[in-house]
């Protein structure tokens, strides 16, 4: 008999797949219950209505009446929403003010991370003792209170003669700044492997050039990251700008909403309008730098 009459026929049906056991799914499905954890749900469900409670209540006021305000109930849908108050802040200047908040937020924000990019990429890479030295400076830095120098900043700043002036809020707004910056991106560019430097090396390069093509690129999370942090906190600074400034057109948003309320004690809509319109540009900001904001603020720190 020929061999060719043992070949398997091509016309006889593909062997059955091994069915898939019928305890599969089930499995499946209780290895995915064990990992849920109900508790940590619960707790993120709690966090939310915590911080989307009070969101909720100053949106909703400012949109209110002042006679609204005191009439319905605080949690309730305004009945006849208002833009009023709104229009009444544009009216008393808001603009003027904003324009003051960014100027100093962008001024101060530029000059931290300039400044720290550069102190961190010469404490990672330098080898002198006195830059190692240079970083425990920075650690020290954060120990110290803002609140603890307002007497000697402003003294420095009145001989300089830059009082009353946004130069004034911008410096001081910055040097709180570099501490904390430096050691962000120091722990974020101590992650970048050496052999990227040795290979650039290699090829002639210099510190400013490793600097400019391979550090910076790197560390844009941690960039993001630390100027989203600094402008927040440049945006509501309010010691610096109530000590160092006295003219009304020298006033940055904080100032603007604390007048505000002073000048409007019982309208409390208008005041919640107010600080709507001031945290806007901070939350566009954020929304950008979402992404890369926790990637940033932990790089470095598992080693």
């Amino acid at each position: 008999m020929s061999a060719l009459s043992h070949a398997p026929s091509t016309d006889s049906p593909a062997a059955p797949t091994p069915a898939t056991p019928a305890h599969g799914p089930d499995r499946g499905r209780l290895w995915r219950l064990r990992r849920t954890n109900p508790l940590g749900a619960l707790g993120g469900l709690v966090w939310l209505v915590i911080v989307l409670v009070p969101v909720y209540w100053v949106v909703v006021t400012s949109l209110r009446t002042r006679e609204g305000y005191f009439d319905a109930n605080p949690l309730s849908v305004p009945s006849h929403p208002t833009l009023q108050n709104y229009r009444q802040v544009l009216d008393d200047g808001f603009g003027h003010y904003l324009l003051n908040s960014l100027l100093v937020t962008t001024g101060a924000t530029l000059l931290t991370l300039s400044v720290s990019f550069l102190a961190a990429y010469a404490i990672v890479r330098g080898t002198s003792r006195a830059l190692r030295w240079t970083f425990s400076v920075f650690l020290v830095g954060l120990a110290i209170p803002l609140q603890a120098t307002i007497i000697p900043v402003y003294y420095l700043i009145a001989k300089a003669q830059m009082y009353d002036t946004l130069l004034a809020i911008v410096l001081p707004s910055a040097a709180f700044a570099i501490p904390i910056t430096v050691i962000i991106l120091v722990n974020f560019l101590r992650d970048i492997p050496d052999e990227l430097y040795e290979s650039m090396r290699a090829e002639g390069a210099g510190h400013w050039r490793m600097l400019w093509n391979l550090a910076l690129p790197l560390s844009r999370p941690a960039l993001i990251t630390v100027t989203i942090y600094d402008a927040l906190n440049v945006w509501n600074g309010f010691l610096f700008p109530l000590i160092l400034t006295q003219s009304p057109d020298k006033r940055v948003l904080p100032l603007f909403v604390w007048s505000f309320q002073g000048q409007f004690t019982i309208n409390v809509p208008a005041i919640l309008a107010a600080v709507v319109l001031s945290t806007l540009p901070i939350l566009a900001l954020y929304a950008i730098g979402r992404r890369q904001l926790i990637s940033g603020l932990t790089a470095g720190f598992g080693k």
